[in-house]
């Protein structure tokens, strides 16, 4: 923090290039128009068809006449076309990595489907009805032009990206139609006439020829015609926005989660990144102000929410629709936040770099007491249900361990920063970072999680110079030299997670074909000796023979285990094999990998830029409430155990809140036919459907 300290002097003392006062206001405005068209469609003042004639107005008349109108006074001679150049690259790039990762990832039967429609989630905005009200909070006064770059890289990003996923899209629907009679020339025509009747793109080619035509002038008689259609296109489409909300949520999925984790990282992290780096990197002719301003604009567009048209584009091709449309709905309430804060710190006129790392100190301070607590829950919750024996919870737990001592080593760091004590301050920054080191490569292993960082750290301290200020941040206290090792344990572990979750996909992928055709063998194998067992049984019954109460008895079981009461007996011994929770383990690396990113992220935005800017906080405040806020995380996945925790304490609060006549009440109200059932069953059949189930696995095996 102490170069943090020298370098952000002169880039946070300079002049704010946007006006915060009226962001708020713009936010309240645009996010209370949609809330009150998603409760006038959630109480049904407004029905679904209502709602399609509004949607049909807004995007056959009020668009076209507002894209018309604009693109027809565009003075192309004050367009940075390197600076539309940048935006288009980092969208490309974009769309091109959720594209193969998508390919790489998902299951067979529906790839096509998913590599057409999530790159084009990532990558498409609401650039009209949400960013432009923004935008024109924000820079009205001081960058008025910045307004027209909004009609220029919507239609362009349409025409190029858009079709891709169209195809592929198409290529979902070919493989699922046995019949094939769509030749391919048909396909690009389908795909060319989608494109070119949306009406951004329509109207957009019509505008620029419009803009030669006219002469960058409106005529009077269409003037006033155009304002009035274009002038409601605000309201009435945020309004819709809100509208094709309801219900969208029910459509979420346990298995969706993690998708939309990542589709929203890709839309709201990575995007926004990568287009403020391509700006910088490809448009660096301009003065220093209006460049750094420019890569702000840049970064503060990535961050708009995906558009609606996404979920109309899935609903087309009734693909994808339980990811892409609550994707949506979160992403555009997600993003309100992380705006309002980009604009904020943007538009700070100075701040003090030893107010900076006070704030710093102090939230990672408050946050690491915070989460020891959680995390001392978690690991005991893990202890007392004996989850720590499994494989897959041995790692959970030693990730648990780490992250205590990452909580332990920042509240010492707190302490001994305000002391001259050197010697100290190694032995602290020791412990601090060879946990959090155990943090970043939790996904390699047991044998790396403590001497990888052991490693990396004797490393630093042989090679490296401590820092002498007394007020240095841990993240700075070797310079460049940490920053370095950082990001290459960093990198190394988002690779080798990446890896891991992809290989564990294609597994769960082949072992369920496996089980398939498994099945499917089994089936007409296992068919012809059970009816032939059957008729054996029923003769042995009828003729008396001796061990009759036992063939008998076998039979039962077999009716029984065939029933609905022998899923008392599955669920039995699910609870006694214990759960490896994969699925829990899995979302638990993907939002670490989040954090991962934003830690290398910030690492390469030190490295390469001798003045971070302001967006650079808020980088760093976001690493900072990863690093040392990962407990609450584990204690949301892990420290809710149901049969421990949940299950308990709602008997006991039931119990303390209705009293005990309507506990009894609820006991006895179950009838006792069934508790006899369940009891006989456990006591008289359940081992022996559990030995001819075995039985027949191997045989069918």
């Amino acid at each position: 923090m102490a170069g943090l300290a020298t370098t952000m002097n002169s880039s946070m003392t300079s002049a704010p290039s946007m006006s915060i006062d009226r962001l708020f206001p713009a936010l309240l405005e645009c996010f209370g128009i949609i809330l009150c068209g998603y409760f006038a469609g959630r109480i049904n003042i407004i029905t679904s068809t209502q709602a399609k004639g509004l949607g049909n107005f807004v995007s056959t008349f009020a668009l076209p006449a507002l894209l018309f109108k604009n693109m027809v006074v565009l003075d192309f001679t004050h367009v940075n076309w390197n600076f539309l150049l940048s935006i288009l690259v980092a969208k490309v790039a974009v769309f091109i990595i959720v594209c193969i990762l998508t390919l790489l990832v998902a299951s067979p039967e529906n790839r096509f489907s998913k590599a057409g429609l999530f790159p084009i989630f990532a990558t498409q905005s609401n650039d009209f009805a949400l960013g432009y009200p923004i935008v024109e909070a924000l820079y009205i006064d001081t960058y008025p032009e910045y307004l027209q770059y909004i009609y220029l890289v919507a239609p362009v990003s349409l025409m190029l990206l858009n079709p891709i996923g169209f195809i592929f899209c198409e290529i979902q629907k070919w493989k699922e139609n046995t019949t094939h009679q769509q030749s391919k020339l048909k396909t690009i025509g389908l795909v060319l006439f989608q494109v070119f009747k949306n009406p951004i793109v329509f109207m957009v080619i019509v505008g620029i020829c419009g803009n030669f035509i006219l002469k960058q002038k409106i005529p009077v008689f269409m003037g006033e015609f155009l304002d009035g259609l274009s002038s409601s296109f605000s309201g009435s489409a945020l309004f819709y926005l809100g509208l094709t909300m309801v219900g969208q949520i029910k459509k979420l999925k346990k298995n969706s989660f993690v998708a939309i984790i990542l589709l929203i990282t890709a839309k709201l992290l990575v995007l926004p990144l990568i287009s403020r780096e391509m700006v910088e990197l490809l448009d660096n002719g301009n003065t220093e102000a209006n460049y750094t301003s420019l890569s702000n604009y840049a970064f503060l567009y990535g961050v708009f929410p995906t558009a609606p048209s996404v979920a109309i584009f899935a609903s087309q091709y009734n693909m994808e629709m339980e990811i892409v449309t609550p994707g949506m709905v979160i992403n555009t309430f997600v993003s309100a936040p992380i705006m309002y804060m980009s604009a904020w710190l943007l538009t700070i006129p100075s701040m003090h770099a030893k107010l900076l790392l006070s704030a710093l100190q102090s939230v990672s301070f408050d946050i690491s007491i915070v989460t020891l607590f959680f995390l001392i829950w978690s690991l005991a919750v893990m202890l007392l249900s004996k989850k720590f024996k499994q494989m897959p919870h041995l790692f959970t737990v030693n990730l648990l361990l780490a992250q205590c001592m990452v909580s332990v080593g920042m509240i010492m760091w707190y302490f001994i920063t305000k002391q001259t004590y050197r010697l100290g301050q190694v032995l602290v920054f020791i412990v601090l970072y060879s946990s959090l080191y155990s943090t970043y490569i939790w996904t390699v292993g047991t044998f790396c999680l403590v001497r990888i960082p052991a490693l990396i750290v004797g490393i630093l301290l042989i090679t490296g110079h401590p820092n002498t200020r007394n007020d240095c941040d841990s993240a700075f206290f070797y310079g460049n030299a940490q920053v370095i090792s950082t990001a290459v344990v960093l990198s190394c572990s988002i690779l080798i997670a990446g890896l891991s979750l992809m290989c564990l996909s294609r597994n769960r992928q082949q072992n369920t074909y496996q089980i398939l055709e498994r099945n499917s063998v089994s089936s007409n194998v296992v068919e012809e000796p059970m009816l032939k067992d059957q008729s054996e049984n029923v003769v042995t019954v009828n003729n008396e023979q001796p061990g009759t109460e036992l063939v008998v008895e076998k039979e039962q079981c077999r009716t029984l285990c065939t029933s609905e009461n022998c899923m008392l007996v599955q669920e039995e011994q699910l609870l006694q094999n214990a759960d490896p929770q994969l699925g829990r383990h899995v979302l638990l690396c993907l939002l670490l990998i989040i954090g991962l990113f934003a830690n290398v992220s910030s690492c390469l935005w030190w490295l390469f830029n001798h003045e971070p800017g302001r967006l650079y906080v808020e980088l760093q405040f976001f690493c900072v409430i990863f690093n040392f806020g990962q407990g609450f995380i584990s204690f949301g996945i892990f420290g809710l155990d149901k049969h421990l925790i949940i299950l308990p304490c709602k008997k006991r609060l039931e119990f303390l809140w209705h009293g005990r006549d309507i506990a009894a009440q609820n006991d006895s109200a179950i009838r006792e036919e069934m508790k006899m059932t369940c009891q006989q069953f456990v006591q008289y059949h359940k081992n022996q459907c559990a030995k001819n189930a075995d039985v027949r696995v191997d045989l069918t095996s």
